[in-house]
């Protein structure tokens, strides 16, 4: 990198948290430490939902998504607005009335303490998880391309993060998202223009577009029903609701975010932002993905897009079997580059069985190409058995270190450090403010003062933060980083959500029966994970472990003797 990029890199993540820190200092309670004070308008509120959901794996392996797969994985969102009217006419509500530092808080008025613990557990085993993977994923790719140690990647981003938000808690988390949200859309708006401007000369936006569409990378919206296939409507608009539902709704990461608004139609506004502008967003990023497709359609692509893999093959006995598949590789390429320049002539000129016929050759050369990339990645592989084959994730921070001019590769690390730290920091703040709330102040130390209160939990938020640190240091790479977090997230949510809406809507179920089922749902899930996984897509755990809790909330409360059901 530059010396330009490195200035625009760091002085924007010093400027954001600078700004944060400057503007939550002062003396602070456990209301503005912990709920904001409940001070801030629909527009930051807004904000802050959204930058909490779009953590650097979104911006790292969306686009890797989209050029692996098509447009398709926007289906994903499709609950989502549907998931913030429900939220906006029956959680906010009721969180405002009850004046609840944490969504947990609610479900022991609802039902008793266990489940509380319980849903409240579920929540930081998750998110516990989630937090460690929204600072390693990020700092495995950052340290690949920039050649950095990944430890210093880790503790860079882990440290950063945690010292604002031990400073400034709740405020200083939704005051630097604003910054952040900014950083990130309009560094996400120039890679458009700056991509469309790196195609060559004779090849316009439309030509791109019909390009990406013929080669099947437009598909959006799969009306075929399939249990087992991640991205259809079907499991969008269901499984995908309920995923919404349960994040936006009963993570602590997200209700914190909105129970900062200075009333119930701020925090409702907010939302509703949320869910008008996300799926725009989520397009928005997945088009740079398609682009970037559409690039490679026209200038050479690597082999592998993970450098330390092609170095490793290079010092191996497997470099000369590396040089054939390159070789092959670039003679597909070029043949592939030649049909789609007459393609688009065709296209130009109207003749319609000349397309077919061109697209047909396209499509099959494309084939070839995947099937070669998958001899590379065995190969990487016969190299070195620990070396990471999934390299999809690589494939935008590659194209940017490579093409993007100086000034505008610092931009877009400072998107992705940006959306690293917004997410972190809020998983960081609710993470401590669970741990002191429902745990701590509920069953250690009840009767202590707020300053006691204040100061436990900035060091509950440091632990927490050390933690993610260590688990980041620890983990491995997963197939694709924006769906892992999402399974994850998948395995607990539907359980979760299934109080929730017990508590809410079903109120014969009392809290014994509810406690069980609880039990029994995610023991279900987790089964049904670890037996099934091939045949189930992962958004319909949520469905799954919702309806299973409710079903059996139902069961349990026939059955059991109300003596022992209270």
């Amino acid at each position: 990198m530059s010396l330009i990029d490195w200035i625009i890199l760091v002085g924007t993540l010093l400027f954001i948290v600078a700004y944060g820190i400057y503007r939550t200092r002062g003396k602070q309670d456990m209301d503005s430490y912990l709920k904001g004070g409940y001070s801030f308008k629909w527009w930051t509120v807004g904000l802050s939902v959204m930058a909490t959901q779009a953590s650097a794996i979104t911006f790292l392996s969306t686009p890797g998504e989209a050029f692996e797969s098509g447009m398709g994985f926007v289906q994903f969102y499709l609950g989502l607005p549907l998931a913030m009217i429900v939220l906006s006419i029956t959680f906010i509500p009721i969180y405002y009335r009850l004046k609840v530092y944490t969504a947990y808080e609610f479900l022991e008025n609802r039902f008793d303490l266990k489940t509380r613990i319980l849903a409240a557990f579920l929540f930081l085993v998750q998110r516990g998880l989630a937090a460690g993977i929204t600072i390693f994923a990020p700092s495995i790719i950052l340290s690949a391309i920039l050649g950095w140690s990944l430890s210093v990647t880790i503790l860079v981003i882990g440290v950063v993060v945690t010292i604002y938000t031990v400073s400034g808690g709740t405020k200083a988390v939704s005051q630097t998202q604003k910054q952040q949200m900014a950083v990130i859309l309009v560094g996400m708006i120039v890679a458009v223009f700056v991509i469309l401007n790196l195609l060559p000369e004779n090849v316009s936006f439309g030509d791109a577009i019909d390009v990406a569409g013929y080669m099947g990378k437009l598909d959006v919206i799969n009306l075929e029903f399939d249990l087992g296939d991640r991205y259809n409507i079907w499991s969008g608009i269901a499984g995908g609701f309920f995923l919404q539902l349960a994040y936006f709704g009963t993570d602590q990461s997200q209700v914190q975010r909105y129970l900062t608004g200075k009333s119930i139609t701020q925090s409702r506004l907010g939302l509703l932002m949320n869910g008008l502008l996300k799926v725009p967003m989520q397009f928005l990023i997945l088009m740079v993905g398609v682009l970037v497709f559409v690039f490679y359609q026209f200038y050479q692509p690597p082999l592998f897009f993970i450098e330390k893999g092609q170095e490793s093959v290079a010092q191996s006995e497997y470099a000369g079997q590396w040089e054939q598949l390159d070789q092959q590789y670039q003679q597909v390429f070029e043949e592939k580059r030649e049909n789609i320049q007459a393609l688009l002539n065709q296209i130009e000129q109207g003749d319609e069985a000349a397309v077919d016929g061109t697209r047909q050759r396209i499509m099959a050369l494309e084939e070839e190409t995947q099937t070669l990339k998958a001899q590379a990645r065995e190969v990487v592989t016969q190299a070195n058995p620990d070396n990471e084959t999934k390299d999809a994730d690589y494939v935008f921070l590659t194209f940017v270190i490579r093409y993007f001019p100086q000034g505008m590769v610092g931009l877009l690390l400072a998107v992705i450090f940006s959306a690293a730290m917004s997410s972190t920091a809020s998983e960081l703040n609710a993470l401590g403010t669970t741990t002191t709330i429902d745990f701590y102040r509920r069953t250690i130390r009840p009767d202590a003062s707020d300053g006691h209160y204040l100061r436990i939990s900035r060091w509950f938020i440091l632990g927490w933060g050390i933690i993610a640190i260590i688990f980041a240091s620890l983990a491995s790479l997963a197939d694709n980083l924006i769906e892992f977090v999402n399974i994850v997230g998948s395995l607990f949510y539907g359980t979760i959500l299934g109080i929730f809406l017990t508590a809410f809507y079903i109120r014969h179920i009392r809290a014994t029966a509810t406690f069980w089922a609880a039990l029994v749902a995610e023991g279900i899930v987790l089964l049904l994970f670890l037996f099934f996984r091939d045949q189930i897509g992962y958004l319909w755990y949520n469905f799954i472990g919702c309806g299973l809790m409710v079903l059996t909330g139902l069961l349990f409360q026939t059955l059991l003797p109300r003596s022992s059901n209270p």
